[in-house]
C-alpha cells in the first residue's frame, strides 16, 4: 500500500507543480520536461505495483449490473481521451476532455471495485481530475475552443475507442479479471 500511496503523491505533485509553483517550473524551461516525465512514469509504475501488490480488503460486493455500466463508462472515457475533442464535432467546445475522461475512467472503476486499494487509487484519481480542472481554469480563465471538426472523425474515434476497449478487456482478462461478463 506504501508504493500505491507514494505513486499517487508523485502523480499529484508532478501534475500540480506547474500550477502551484509556476516560477520554479518556468526556471526549468524545456529541460524540465524530461525529469517531470520520468517522475510521472515512475508514479504510474509505483501505482501499478502498489495496487497489484496490495492486500485485497473487499468492503462489499458490487452488484453485477454495475459491470455493464462500467463498460459503457469506459467506452465514454476512452472516447473523451481520444483526439475527438479537437478533431470531431461531438466534444467540440469541451475544455478538458482528457481530464473528464480520466474522471469517468476513475468513476467507472469505483463502481466495480469495492476494496480499499481501489478506493484509494481510483478515488484519488477522480479527485485529482476535478482539482486539476479547477486549478487550470483558475490559472487560465480565458479559453476558446479551436475549430470544429467533422462527424466522420467522431465516428473514426468511436470505432477506435471500441477496439481499444476490447484490447483493454483482453489485457484485463490476462490478469485474471473478467470485465465483459463470464
Amino acid at each position: 500500500m506504501i508504493l500505491l500511496i507514494l505513486g499517487i503523491l508523485l502523480w499529484w505533485g508532478a501534475h500540480l507543480f506547474k500550477r502551484l509553483a509556476p516560477a520554479a517550473r518556468a526556471n526549468l524551461g524545456d529541460k524540465g520536461k524530461g525529469p517531470i516525465a520520468l517522475v510521472l512514469f515512475g508514479s504510474l509504475a509505483l501505482m501499478v505495483l502498489g495496487y497489484r501488490g496490495s492486500d485485497v480488503y473487499d468492503l462489499a460486493a458490487p452488484p453485477a449490473a454495475l459491470r455493464h455500466i462500467n463498460n459503457l463508462l469506459m467506452l465514454v472515457a476512452l472516447f473523451m481521451m481520444s483526439p475527438a475533442a479537437k478533431k470531431g464535432r461531438l466534444l467540440h467546445g469541451m475544455r478538458h476532455p482528457m481530464l473528464m475522461g480520466v474522471g469517468t475512467w476513475a468513476l467507472a472503476h469505483l463502481l466495480v471495485n469495492w476494496d480499499v486499494a481501489s478506493f484509494l487509487l481510483f478515488g484519488s484519481m477522480l479527485i485529482w481530475a476535478v482539482v486539476e480542472i479547477k486549478v487550470i481554469n483558475r490559472a487560465e480563465p480565458d479559453w476558446a475552443p479551436g475549430p470544429q471538426g467533422t462527424w466522420s472523425k467522431d465516428a473514426m474515434f468511436l470505432v477506435g475507442s471500441i477496439v481499444l476497449l476490447g484490447v483493454i478487456g483482453y489485457v484485463h482478462s490476462l490478469a485474471g479479471l473478467v470485465p465483459f461478463g463470464g
